[in-house]
């Protein structure tokens, strides 16, 4: 691929409440796109990593959307990732026993300034009341996609965060493949019976908190006759595809690429 094969946007959607919603957009420089794909952030928002995920899919023939969850005026500029690696970082360095402890996070909450405990609040104490926000949001910013580049096949990958949204929104919205990176099961588990594509989760092996839903997923696969596919990366971990991050593993990452682009080739057409 060559530096101008890809084309990138910066997007405004309207959303149902009249909110302003920001989205980053690539697509193939020539008009022969192959499907268009919603990419959907970690919890740190539409980050260079995220237009990374977006280009590379651009390069393979895919128009990519990544809507920014946080584009709302009260959170636009509070909702950085600094300052979400701020809030988050006392609370991730609890020991998995004392994360549920009422006390301890009461504690460490009083120290925080203002502007990190609205952060805390949102993402952990208010988290089923953000993620119904941000599923309409990406509803709407979907049907915009669909609206305005009429795809003839969609599909949808999501990280984190996103890998649970993208899960909940393949529930309600049609897409044609779904790939899960490390992202919760749908807070009812019987909705997997409402998806009417193909979806592929990807697990890092040493995730406990996201595997220990992974029993009764597969339970519900079986129950609900889903076109499932599973990849679980030995001693890998949460977010181990983000080469920004961390717990990047470049094997892992190297394999989950090939496995997502396979299965988008599949479902979305060669």
């Amino acid at each position: 691929m060559t530096e101008n094969s890809v084309h990138e946007e910066q997007l405004e959607i309207r959303a149902r409440d009249g909110s302003s919603i920001q989205a980053f957009l690539s697509r193939p420089a020539v008009d022969n796109a192959r499907g268009g794909i919603l990419v959907i952030q970690e919890i740190w928002g539409v980050t260079d990593f995220i237009r990374t995920v977006c280009r590379r899919l651009s390069e393979m023939g895919y128009i990519a959307m990544a809507p920014h969850l946080y584009s709302r005026p009260d959170e636009k500029t509070l909702f950085t990732e600094e300052n979400i690696m701020d809030a988050m970082r006392p609370f991730w360095a609890l020991p998995p026993e004392k994360r549920g402890d009422q006390k301890t996070v009461s504690e460490i909450l009083e120290k925080l300034p203002e502007n990190t405990r609205k952060i805390v609040t949102k993402v952990m104490f208010e988290r089923e009341k953000t993620e119904k926000r941000m599923i309409s949001d990406l509803e709407d910013t979907q049907n915009h996609f669909m609206k305005t580049y009429r795809p003839a096949k969609t599909g949808v990958v999501g990280f984190c965060l996103g890998g649970g949204l993208a899960f909940q929104l393949s529930t309600q919205m049609k897409f044609d493949a779904s790939v899960i990176f490390y992202g919760a099961n749908p807070r009812n588990i019987d909705d997997l019976s409402r998806i009417r594509g193909s979806v592929l989760g990807i697990y890092a092996g040493e995730d406990s908190s996201i595997n220990s839903g992974l029993s009764v997923l597969i339970e519900n696969v079986v129950k609900h006759k889903l076109d499932f596919e599973m990849k679980i990366y030995p001693g890998t971990y949460h977010a181990f595809f983000n080469h920004t991050g961390m717990s990047y593993s470049k094997p892992a990452a190297d394999d989950a690429w090939k496995r997502m682009l396979a299965f988008f080739g599949n479902h979305l057409g060669e």
